[in-house]
């Protein structure tokens, strides 16, 4: 073996990861469990690592650890550099911090919404009375029956983006004669940032010559999507 091969396999020996760092592999963080070492000189390095990310705890992963594209272990070195740029304000991070806590609160707690912060809008406080109602249910069942003015689309709307934001729901239906379906469609989106597809005989032609004939509103692949919402006429 020459002196040049035998370099290179120690460099590459010193640069595998041992169990117990955190790596950076796929855009992802993870801990390091097991190091398989090759049998032959030529292969390389299986290791198997568990993901300590918090949307994908504990997912398994196994790894050919010289074919990776960039992967990074992460020293303490590494994890001082986050703060090289310094901290930021008190009262910013405070803001950040009340923020988190006002999200992780608001969705458990009935009393306490979300929905009236984040709309265009401008409430009067009886309006917020069906959407209390409305997170004391069980199931929510409501029946709005206002008067003409009194902003029926208002309520409705406020409960709607605080059932998504509490992720109780995934998909809204909005029945309406054909004569409300562009007013309800730019308001909720005007208003709340809900986006709307009008579904009538034209868009479900359209979409059955594109998919299939045995192609419904409940199997579109759109609809599995939480960030889609539909308006049926």
């Amino acid at each position: 073996m020459s002196a040049e091969i035998t370099k290179q396999i120690m460099t590459e020996t010193a640069q595998l990861p041992q169990p117990g760092q955190i790596a950076r592999i796929r855009q992802r963080t993870y801990l390091v469990e097991e190091i398989v070492k090759p049998k032959r000189v030529a292969d390389s390095t299986l290791v198997r690592l568990s993901c300590v990310d918090d949307d994908n705890q504990g997912a398994p992963l196994e790894v050919l650890w010289e074919k990776e594209l960039d992967p990074q272990i992460l020293t303490s070195e590494a994890w001082e550099s986050i703060a090289a740029k310094g901290f930021d304000e008190s009262k910013l991070f405070a803001a950040y911090l009340n923020t988190l806590k006002w999200n992780c609160v608001t969705s458990t707690d009935p009393k306490l919404f979300q929905s009236p912060f984040r709309a265009g809008i401008r409430l009067d406080a009886y309006q917020l009375e069906p959407l209390r109602k409305a997170l004391l249910l069980p199931r929510v069942n409501l029946f709005i029956a206002d008067d003409v003015g009194l902003g029926k689309t208002i309520e409705a709307g406020l409960i709607a983006r605080e059932l998504l934001l509490r992720k109780k729901v995934r998909e809204i239906f909005v029945s309406c004669p054909p004569s409300m379906l562009f007013q309800w469609k730019d308001e909720l989106e005007a208003r709340f940032g809900l986006t709307f597809e009008i579904l009538d005989k034209d868009y479900m032609k359209r979409v059955r010559r594109e998919r299939g004939f045995s192609v419904t509103v409940h199997t579109l692949p759109h609809c599995n999507q939480q960030s889609n919402h539909w308006t049926d006429s």
